[in-house]
């Protein structure tokens, strides 16, 4: 089933400032996609292309025995596939996949996002202190924070435009919110990003359960506000922080 329709009005809240209205996901919504079918059914072959063939980690280059690029290079080479292939591929503009420009933000994304960023940031520096300590303390701290912090960021940065811009901005227009929302919620746990989990000898519910808590946050955020650019940005500072700390 295709939806057309915009997004339903926000409830209104009298006297609440924009400051506050991100937390409780009040935003203001913006007009559904009004892309057509072949669109939607390019999207998805980009998404099938970029996760199903080439692989989260460019697992296809070693079955075709070429070396994968670094970290460095390898995050921005598929964060910049993911987005030509929405311009070029499936035809879309980058806004319509929630990547709205900044003059077009409302007050409430543009707060949200400042003040969600400076919590996090506060929040992870405290949670992570010993682990940013050590490797601060390291002669190559400076490197570090552009061979592996920053690729981990946009590496959540990437996974957002994947599962969210991509996948469920199709899924939602095709079968609705609750089931483009869970659907593509479900592959971003179970699918080939996260799948590697399933091998390890530690047990594996905690760490989906986890997974599917978090993107479904983000899934949930992504819907309410239209905006891809928050969502992206929040996933790439945590990702940056907890796997990227992990990094010898």
């Amino acid at each position: 089933m295709r939806v057309e329709d915009d997004v339903p009005a926000r409830p209104r809240a009298p006297g609440l400032s924009a400051h506050w209205k991100g937390h409780i996901l009040l935003f203001e919504g913006r007009s559904a996609p009004t892309y057509d079918a072949s669109a939607g059914l390019r999207l998805l072959l980009c998404f099938l292309a970029l996760e199903g063939a080439l692989g989260p980690s460019f697992s296809l280059l070693p079955w075709l025995q070429v070396p994968v690029p670094p970290l460095w290079l390898r995050v921005p080479l598929q964060l910049g596939l993911a987005l030509l292939a929405v311009r070029f591929v499936a035809g879309l503009k980058l806004a319509e996949i929630g990547m709205v420009p900044w003059r077009e933000w409302t007050a409430t994304e543009r707060s949200y996002l400042l003040q969600t960023m400076l919590l996090g940031n506060l929040v992870f520096s405290f949670v992570f202190a010993d682990r940013l300590r050590r490797i601060f303390a390291e002669p190559s701290a400076l490197e570090r924070v552009w061979a592996v912090f920053l690729p981990y960021f946009l590496y959540g940065f990437y996974q957002e435009v994947v599962y969210r811009g991509v996948l469920q901005t199709e899924l939602v227009r095709r079968w609705g919110p609750p089931a483009g929302i869970l659907v593509s919620n479900c592959l971003y746990t179970f699918g080939p990003l996260h799948f590697y989990h399933f091998s390890h000898t530690s047990p594996a519910l905690p760490m989906f359960a986890a997974i599917f808590t978090i993107g479904l946050f983000f899934a949930v955020l992504f819907r309410r506000s239209g905006n891809l650019w928050i969502v992206a940005t929040l996933h790439g500072i945590g990702n940056s922080y907890i796997v990227g700390t992990l990094q010898s």
